[in-house]
C-alpha cells in the first residue's frame, strides 16, 4: 500500500495544502468555511478509495481543533505539529504557505515531525471560562483605577480597597456631595456592580464545571489553594498522564532554567517562560497561599523557601519553589493523592539530595 502525506498550512480564511507521495507532490487550496473544507474532505477520499494510507498533518493554531473534527469523521490519522519545535519552518527565509505545507508533508512522510497532543475539549472550555473570568475582573480593575483617579482629581485621596465595599463607596459619594464628578463616578459604579455580577456566574459555571474533576479535589488540598487556581493548574494539565516525569511537567511549566551546555562549560540562565503563562502565574499563586498559610510553615518545601529568601531575595525564592511545586502537583496527581505533609517532605527529602524519581509511590 502506498502512503500520501499530506501537509496542511493553516489559517483563518483558507489552508494550503501539499498531497506527497514520497517522489510526487501537488498543491491545492481550499477555503475554511463549509464548502472549501468539504472540497478537501473530498480530495482526501478519493486517496483513500484508491487504496492509499493518508495521513495529515497541520499546525497548531485557533481553529485547528475545527479542522481535526472535521477531517476525524474520514477515519483518517492527524497530527498537530509542535510549531515551538519546528524550526525548520518557523525560522525559513523563504515562508510561504506553499512551502510549508510541503515541508510539512516532506517531514510527515519521513516520520520526522515533533508533535503535540491536542487538549481535550473539556479542558479547552475550562480554560476559556478561566479567559472570560480573567478579562472581567481586569475590566473592574481598570474601572476601580478610574475612580481613583477621578477622586485624586478633586483632591480626594482613597485606599486601595476603600472601593470593595458598599460602606466605602457611600462614603465616597458623600464626601463628593453635590460635585459634578459624582455623576461620573455613579455611572462607573453602576458598571462595577454589573461586572461584580457577571464575575460570580461565571465563577458559579466554574464550580458545576469542576464538579466532578478529581484533578481540581486533588489541587485544592493543597494548602492556601482555592477554586481558580486549582481549576487554572487542572485546565492546562489536562491529562498529566501526557508527562513521563516531573522534569517534563516542569519544563511545559516554563520553570526550568536555560541551559547551555559547550565541552565542560555550563551556563544556567533565567527560567524559560515557555509554555502556557496562565499555568506558570497560577503555580506561583500557590506558592504564594502556602506562604501565607500558617500551619505550613514548618514543612520541608517552606523551610527551603525562607532559607533561599534571605540569600536570592523573595521572587528567586518563590520561583525556586514553584518550580520544586511542580513536582509535588505531578506525584499528587499521578498518584491519585491529595496533600498530605510528612509525603511531601519526603518528595522535598529527595529533590534536595538529588535521589532519582521513584515514579508512582514516590508520595
Amino acid at each position: 500500500m502506498h502512503n500520501v502525506s499530506i501537509g496542511v498550512d493553516l489559517h483563518k480564511h483558507q489552508l494550503t495544502v501539499c498531497f506527497f507521495s514520497g517522489t510526487d507532490a501537488y498543491h491545492s487550496k481550499y477555503a475554511t468555511d463549509k464548502d472549501g473544507l468539504n472540497k478537501f474532505k473530498s480530495d482526501v477520499k478519493s486517496f483513500i478509495d484508491k487504496g492509499f494510507h493518508v495521513r495529515v498533518a497541520v499546525e497548531s493554531t485557533g481553529n485547528t481543533r475545527y479542522f481535526c473534527n472535521e477531517i476525524a469523521a474520514l477515519g483518517v490519522e492527524t497530527f498537530i505539529v509542535n510549531t515551538l519545535k519546528f524550526k525548520v519552518v518557523n525560522e525559513s527565509v523563504n515562508k510561504t504557505d506553499k512551502r510549508d505545507a510541503k515541508v510539512i508533508a516532506e517531514f510527515l512522510h519521513k516520520d520526522m515531525l515533533p508533535l503535540v497532543k491536542l487538549t481535550s475539549e473539556k479542558s479547552e472550555n475550562l480554560r476559556q471560562l478561566i479567559s472570560i473570568r480573567k478579562d472581567l475582573v481586569r475590566t473592574r480593575v481598570r474601572l476601580k483605577n478610574k475612580i481613583h483617579g477621578i477622586l485624586l482629581s478633586a483632591g480626594i485621596e482613597t485606599k486601595a480597597g476603600q472601593l470593595n465595599s458598599q460602606k466605602g463607596l457611600a462614603k465616597i459619594l458623600a464626601d463628593l456631595g453635590g460635585s459634578d464628578k459624582k455623576v461620573l463616578i455613579n455611572r462607573i459604579i453602576k458598571s462595577i456592580e454589573v461586572l461584580t455580577v457577571e464575575i460570580k456566574a461565571v465563577e458559579n459555571e466554574l464550580i458545576e464545571m469542576t464538579e466532578n474533576s478529581r484533578a481540581v479535589e486533588i489541587l485544592q488540598s493543597i494548602p492556601g489553594t482555592g477554586l481558580i487556581t486549582a481549576a487554572t493548574i487542572a485546565g492546562y494539565i489536562d491529562d498529566i498522564q501526557r508527562f513521563s516525569h516531573y522534569n517534563k511537567f516542569s519544563a511545559y511549566c516554563g520553570l526550568v532554567p536555560w541551559v547551555q551546555c559547550s565541552d565542560e562549560t555550563k551556563h544556567y540562565g533565567k527560567i524559560t517562560k515557555r509554555g502556557p503563562i496562565e499555568l506558570r502565574t497560577a503555580i506561583i499563586q500557590m506558592v504564594m497561599g502556602m506562604v501565607r498559610c500558617k500551619d505550613e510553615k514548618n514543612n520541608r518545601l517552606m523551610t527551603a523557601y525562607r532559607n533561599l529568601k534571605k540569600h536570592k531575595g523573595s521572587g528567586k525564592a518563590i520561583v525556586a519553589t514553584a518550580r520544586k511545586l511542580t513536582k509535588i502537583i505531578w506525584t499528587m496527581l499521578t498518584n491519585d493523592e491529595e496533600y498530605k505533609k510528612d509525603k511531601v517532605n519526603k518528595i522535598c527529602d529527595d529533590i534536595h539530595n538529588g535521589l532519582p524519581d521513584q515514579n508512582k509511590g514516590a508520595a
